[in-house]
């Protein structure tokens, strides 16, 4: 048992940090949150598998976030009314959701933007899942 903690910890010190150098701020800090949320529900293992869940690579970063959602106002990208919880893993309907692509200046990303009730969300393209809540 003390091997699988003291394994977890040094994994969960290390994935902050793989995150970091393939994607910036914005990965570390979901590596970070995925962690501490894993580590309440499943001890070390879970605060394991949560940071790297957390990972968001490809995503917006923290120093891009404010300029991006700027960005999607002016754009008035309508929103798209939808009957769930706007979370990270919603999946949204195969149709009626517009997808648009994300400006190079804010970080090359394999997702797809929207706006769904009125919040700017970074979506998987292949999955039609909710990756990153941008507001």
């Amino acid at each position: 048992m003390m091997r699988k903690i003291i394994f977890a910890s040094a994994l969960l010190l290390a994935v902050p940090t793989m995150a970091s150098a393939q994607d910036g701020a914005g990965a570390a800090t979901g590596a970070t949150t995925g962690a501490v949320g894993g580590a309440i529900i499943g001890g070390p293992v879970g605060a394991v598998v949560g940071g790297v869940g957390g990972a968001i690579v490809g995503g917006i970063s923290d120093e891009h976030r404010r300029r991006f959602h700027g960005y999607v106002v002016e754009e008035r990208v309508p929103s798209y009314a939808y009957d769930r919880e706007v979370v990270v893993g919603a999946e949204l309907p195969r149709s009626g959701v517009r997808y648009y692509e994300v400006p190079r200046e804010y970080g090359a990303t394999r997702y797809r933007y929207t706006v769904v009730n009125n919040r700017t969300v970074l979506v998987d393209p292949g999955t039609r899942r909710i990756v990153q809540v941008i507001d």
